[in-house]
């Protein structure tokens, strides 16, 4: 894992020999769709999409199959369960603990985990249509499940109970003086106990559904975790679409990734329930402080709109948007797969799986549009 992430820092060497390796894409087909080197084949057949467009589309796909998994895990100990999505039986103590934050929370859980699946299953049945390669990731579903009741007991892609959750992006989207496109800035934590250690943000077994507090603290983890996750597809969809050629493919891109935005905003003011009494959680180890009354807008758990901010240049007034999403930026293909590896979803996974979803990465980051 270390390795690897030594390599997600450094793909600007390695962008000469990818693009050769992409230049020779079609030539063949090994295994589960890598080639000897490790590199995802395309098998264009009498597709007209650029290898750029390609690649967009497969790692978009590849990331729709890694949040349905996540998303599945919540679905099934804190989600409705019905036959739209794969689901288990529930947990009522977890179940309860995310509705204290609000009534709804698990018809949300339901349709955030049906959207995604909606997306990845889309994506892919469009690679297929123009004779291009689908991403399929099951050889990597190796993780455990939770123990707790509700849960399948089925092989995982993500990790779910070892989470150093970044609640950055709570800052980043109030603050009216910086862009992370433009500044580099580090945006301070709402939370800062979640962005030390490990926590689990579903039960990891019975043992985790009393006392009170704790069940609750694992909930709130949730919320917190639901906007993280959110917030990237959100920036990662624009950022994406500026490389893109075909006008179906950015037609995809521009109707898909809305909806990301509309589950980050539901997610943001979620989180902040987290955060207001009176389900501030106490004498758990774990303390999210009360931002219900604070004078420091940043923090301010009632203001979910994007903050007008600078944009472009300063030279610019004020506008509210969508941030980052500048090419080669922090919103990028590779710094999506670095945050999710920071936030722990990949802890126990193989050296091949952080190969393969990093290659993808690299490739889709290396894309632009066609004159």
């Amino acid at each position: 894992m270390k390795e690897t992430t030594k390599q997600l820092e450094n793909t600007a060497s390695r962008r000469s020999f990818l693009y050769k390796g992409l230049a020779v894409g079609g030539a063949g087909v090994i295994g589960a769709g890598l080639l000897a080197k490790g590199l995802p084949a395309f098998a264009h057949g009498s597709s007209d999409l650029t290898q750029g467009d390609v690649a967009i589309l497969r790692f978009l796909a590849a990331v729709e199959i890694i949040e349905s998994d996540l998303w599945q895990q919540y679905n099934e100990l804190g989600g409705i369960q019905d036959r739209e999505v794969p689901g288990g039986s529930g947990s009522t103590a977890y179940t309860k603990a995310l509705q204290n934050l609000d009534a709804d929370m698990s018809q949300y859980i339901h349709d955030n985990t049906d959207d995604e699946f909606s997306h990845m299953n889309f994506l892919n049945a469009f690679l297929a249509s123009k004779g291009a390669e689908q991403v399929n990731l099951d050889k990597f579903r190796t993780l455990p499940s939770s123990k707790a009741t509700g849960a399948q007991q089925i092989p995982r892609l993500t990790n779910l109970m070892q989470l150093t959750v970044d609640t950055s992006w709570w800052t980043r989207y109030r603050n009216d003086q910086q862009n992370p496109d433009i500044d580099h800035p580090t945006f301070p934590q709402a939370v800062p106990d979640l962005f030390q250690g490990q926590h689990p943000a579903i039960p990891r077994s019975d043992a985790d559904l009393a006392p009170a507090n704790h069940i609750q603290a694992i909930a709130n983890t949730a919320a917190f975790h639901f906007g993280f996750i959110e917030q990237g597809g959100t920036s990662l969809y624009p950022t994406l679409a500026q490389g893109v050629t075909d006008l179906e493919v950015l037609r995809i891109l521009l109707s898909i990734g809305p909806t990301e935005t509309m589950h980050f905003q539901v997610w943001h003011d979620k989180a902040g329930a987290a955060v207001s009494p009176p389900f501030n959680v106490k004498d758990t180890g774990l303390a999210f402080p009360d931002l219900s009354t604070t004078n420091d807008e940043n923090l301010r758990a009632n203001l979910i709109m994007p903050e007008p901010t600078i944009f472009l240049n300063r030279t610019f007034p004020h506008v509210s948007i969508i941030r980052p999403t500048q090419q080669g930026g922090s919103g990028g293909a590779v710094a999506t797969i670095k945050a999710f590896n920071a936030d722990g979803l990949f802890i126990g996974q193989s050296d091949e799986f952080m190969q393969f979803v990093s290659n993808l990465a690299e490739q889709a980051d290396q894309a632009q549009r066609a004159a």
